[in-house]
């Protein structure tokens, strides 16, 4: 899997550390992601603000295109980043920097096959061995 490293994974989702990552999973889930696994309702954010190449990049195998805090701020409007940030412990800028720095790698991790697993995201989490 090429690009950003997705350290994150291991210490916010897997160990549920209450990180930044954890945190935006946390409230996806919360906001009615599709099941268990809020990567649809994820990769529909970022879809809908125009970042749609950046998130497909992600899933797909090859160079993982990156993303900007910036981005990330449209891409989670309506609460979503504040709430996010609330929940960690830090600001809306760290928490959309922060987002931005792991989150394609992350998709990347979770996403293997080049597609978005129907699993639960708990479940994908302990197959991947994450």
């Amino acid at each position: 899997m090429a690009g950003n490293d997705p350290g994150g994974l291991h210490g916010g989702l897997a160990e549920g550390s209450g990180g930044v990552l954890g945190a935006l999973l946390g409230v996806l889930v919360h906001k009615g992601g599709v099941g268990n696994n809020p990567l649809d309702g994820l990769i529909d954010s970022f879809t809908a603000a125009g970042l749609g190449d950046r998130i497909e990049s992600w899933v797909a195998s090859g160079e993982n295109q990156p993303v900007t805090g910036a981005q990330v701020r449209r891409a989670l409007s309506g609460g979503t980043l504040e709430q996010v940030a609330a929940e960690a412990g830090v600001t809306p800028d760290q928490a959309s920097d922060e987002i931005a720095r792991l989150l394609p790698g992350v998709i990347d991790e979770l996403t293997p096959d080049g597609q978005v697993p129907s699993a639960s995201l708990e479940e994908v989490i302990r197959h991947q061995g994450l």
